[in-house]
């Protein structure tokens, strides 16, 4: 007897040919996984194969005006245009306008940033920041905001930015391809405001 995966078989019964080609899929999709794979860093593994690293690239700080809200979801937080400056290893600059947080929040309480700052080098490159981030204040951290205290980094609360960056700028190019992280290490509202960041680049 012919058997039925040999090509004859489709020609002898075509009206069979779709359901019986479905069933060799079928069998190799029900194939116990090798326990063996289970233990290589691919596509089967279930559990960590990779961590991150981080590399200082950084540390800025931001004068803010007061904060204007729109209304209980949104506020907008200017960046001043005067007194803003970067510095790290391979960057060192001042902030220029425009900048600012669309800053919304949300029914938990939670703070989603929306920034888009402009950074001038201090060999003339303009480099363009935009940033999303989270903020989870404290009773302790909010009521001291409030009374128009600042927050140190030891009372920061959880404060975590993404930032990208972009550059025509030669020099700075490689700015382009990274994608960074922020942890706020200081924070003031009010007229005299300003938040302040260590900024690392993702590896």
């Amino acid at each position: 007897m012919t058997d039925q995966y040999s090509p004859l078989y489709h020609e002898r019964s075509p009206e069979n040919f779709v359901r019986l080609k479905q069933i060799p899929l079928l069998r190799t999709l029900s194939l116990p996984l090798n326990p063996d794979m289970l233990d290589q860093p691919n596509q089967f593994t279930r559990r960590q194969s990779t961590e991150i690293t981080t590399e200082y690239l950084m540390t800025y700080l931001a004068p803010l005006d007061a904060p204007t809200p729109i209304d209980s979801s949104l506020m907008i937080v200017n960046v001043k245009p005067t007194g803003g400056w970067a510095q790290g290893p391979a960057i060192s600059g001042t902030f220029i306008s425009p900048g600012g947080d669309w800053l919304r929040i949300m029914p938990s309480g939670a703070m989603r940033l929306d920034v888009r700052a402009t950074l001038k080098t201090d060999d003339g490159a303009l480099i363009y920041l935009s940033y999303s981030g989270i903020v989870q204040h404290s009773a302790e951290s909010t009521e001291k905001l409030n009374k128009g205290e600042p927050l140190t980094r030891q009372e920061m609360p959880y404060f975590i930015t993404a930032p990208t960056f972009q550059t025509a700028a030669p020099k700075y190019a490689w700015l382009n391809s990274v994608q960074a992280i922020g942890k706020a290490v200081a924070l003031k509202l009010g007229e005299d405001g300003y938040v302040k960041y260590d900024v690392f680049i993702v590896r």
